[in-house]
């Protein structure tokens, strides 16, 4: 047995209903969204972290960056990293350090 009518008419009705309840939905939710994108428009940038690895287009480390450097990696192809990290990338690890900012002068590791 179902909860909804059995004839057409209504059947029409409620649809037009349901339709006319998801269009206003989706009207409060692009409001909201709208004002989401406003208020965040609205906050200052986070800082850039004090250190970043740059990733190879293989998300492999390839490089460590002061933070904030240009010549990183940008979005999926960087991350912050901490001053330990660094350090143990640059010296342990052996990975390369960024000719532009030089993280390993800032960190007092040049060899």
């Amino acid at each position: 047995m179902s909860d909804l009518p059995p004839d057409l008419p209504r059947l029409r009705t409620l649809e037009t209903w349901l339709q006319l309840s998801l269009d206003r939905v989706r009207q409060q939710i692009a409001d909201a969204e709208k004002r989401h994108a406003e208020v965040a428009a609205r906050l200052p940038p986070a800082p850039p972290p004090d250190w970043e690895l740059e990733l190879d287009l293989s998300k492999h480390p390839s490089m460590v960056h002061v933070g904030g450097c240009t010549m990183g990696g940008k979005g999926f192809r960087s991350r912050p990293v901490s001053r330990t990290d660094a350090l143990r990338l640059l010296c342990v690890d052996r990975l390369e350090a960024c000719p532009y900012c030089r993280p390993d002068a800032e960190l007092g590791v040049l060899d």
